[in-house]
């Protein structure tokens, strides 16, 4: 995620702000610009942003729930966002929890599309389109939120993904987590995870196109209910670190792409977090030049893998090493094997090809 700075006074903003702490402008994020920018109001709702002077843009509907800070331009006189405008069932607002959740789940939401739009990937509303569009279902259930076992299933079927809201309780999701036995378990890597089954329909909708995908990730045609029973029932082959990003991802060919995609995602994006900041491990003990990086570039734009993956590396080893020195799990709790490497790339050369 990019840092941002105020165009009226220079104050450093985040990406969910929505006033300047420093002179009290009001904020907005211009998704097609990728900015958050200062406005200044033009009445009846309508804004100019100091980021694009001469230009009028309304606030999304959500804005007045406190749930988004996004911006769409005057003349398209639509209601929400591009954003929320992929919203098809929401949390019940009368409740306070569901409020409270919902306003966790957005923000990650938020944080998924700007990923999607800063990768150059097609995005497209069911509205648009209710065959190839992508829908968003975050649902709650009133008799066993947060409590018991969860009734909700997480997950993506025809271009809808749901989100178990009780998954934004952080103690419902540890409790989860530890029963799953799971090294990592997080809101965003739900919501990578889940788009990368929406995308796999979309980078290859032809039966040419999968042999390619089948080399790295196997024959996605194996019984799909079958595997996962098989999985929970006796767990991943004991060499799995060997081939998979994770344990989950040994599961069928479809989660391997899903895993994969999601780490994809997690890699672009702390890094731009990380070149934002400046961070750039240096060695300072030992004489490996692999724990020295340099991120003076995009890596969301960034057409070499092999730039990426080397820069990735030394980075994860000092976030680490940080958590550790506060006596906090590993902030990446995994090793990349040559064969997952191998997969990261082929998302990578094919999220290239689909920009291009």
């Amino acid at each position: 995620m990019k840092l941002f700075e105020c165009q009226k006074c220079g104050q450093l903003l985040y990406f969910e702000n929505t006033r300047c702490e420093r002179c009290g402008t009001t904020l907005g994020y211009l998704p097609s610009a990728e900015i958050l920018s200062a406005l200044e109001p033009k009445g009846d709702n309508l804004w100019e942003p100091l980021a694009q002077s001469g230009r009028t843009y309304i606030f999304c509907a959500n804005a007045a729930h406190g749930v988004c800070n996004w911006m769409a331009p005057a003349e398209e006189a639509r209601q929400f966002c591009i954003a929320c405008q992929l919203n098809r069932t929401i949390p019940n607002l009368a409740d306070p929890e569901q409020r409270r959740h919902w306003w966790l789940l957005e923000g990650v939401k938020h944080r998924l599309i700007y990923s999607v739009l800063r990768l150059g990937l097609a995005l497209i509303t069911k509205q648009d389109d209710p065959d190839k569009g992508l829908a968003f279902d975050f649902l709650a259930d009133p008799g066993n939120e947060t409590r018991g076992t969860a009734s909700i299933m997480t997950g993506h079927l025809s271009g809808v993904i749901t989100i178990d809201a009780a998954e934004a309780d952080p103690a419902e999701r540890e409790r989860r987590r530890a029963g799953l036995a799971e090294s990592y378990r997080t809101l965003p890597g739900h919501f990578r995870h889940e788009i990368g089954h929406y995308y796999w329909n979309r980078l290859f909708p032809e039966e040419a196109q999968l042999a390619a995908f089948r080399n790295r990730f196997g024959d996605e045609r194996a019984d799909y209910g079958q595997a996962l029973e098989a999985y929970y029932a006796s767990g991943p082959p004991a060499d799995w670190r060997n081939c998979f990003v994770s344990a989950y991802a040994s599961a069928h060919p479809w989660e391997d792409w899903a895993e994969t995609w999601a780490h994809y995602l997690h890699i672009v994006d702390t890094m731009e977090t990380a070149s934002a900041f400046g961070i750039a491990p240096r060695k300072k003990v030992v004489s490996r030049s692999e724990l020295a990086t340099d991120l003076n570039f995009d890596p969301y734009r960034e057409a070499d893998f092999d730039r990426l993956i080397e820069a990735w590396l030394p980075l994860t080893y000092a976030v680490n090493s940080l958590n550790r020195s506060m006596g906090q799990p590993d902030l990446y709790p995994f090793v990349l094997s040559p064969a997952a490497i191998d997969k990261l790339r082929f998302v990578h050369e094919q999220i290239g090809q689909t920009r291009r």
